[in-house]
């Protein structure tokens, strides 16, 4: 039986997810997508798979990241559009 913490942190991972697609300005979809790495996560955590959890925080929540936001700045924020 899925448990309501799995729910809760599956529903807030697709929020973020969908907030990232329709956010127009790219350092806040950068922290979007880092709040969607964080609540998988969790979320890999809570269903034990401590392994992936791992993984994920580290690849998704770190290391991407942290290239996404150098990229940003490199680039510019909002769309003209």
């Amino acid at each position: 039986m899925i448990g309501s913490l799995d729910v809760v942190l599956l529903v807030l991972s697709v929020v973020c997810a969908v907030a990232a697609v329709q956010v127009r300005d790219l350092l806040a979809s950068v922290v979007l997508l880092a709040a969607f790495s964080l609540f998988m996560c969790l979320l890999w955590t809570e269903l034990g798979a401590v392994d992936v959890a791992f993984t994920e925080a580290a690849v998704g929540a770190g290391v991407t990241t942290v290239l996404f936001v150098i990229t940003v700045y490199k680039t510019d924020r909002v769309s003209r559009d």
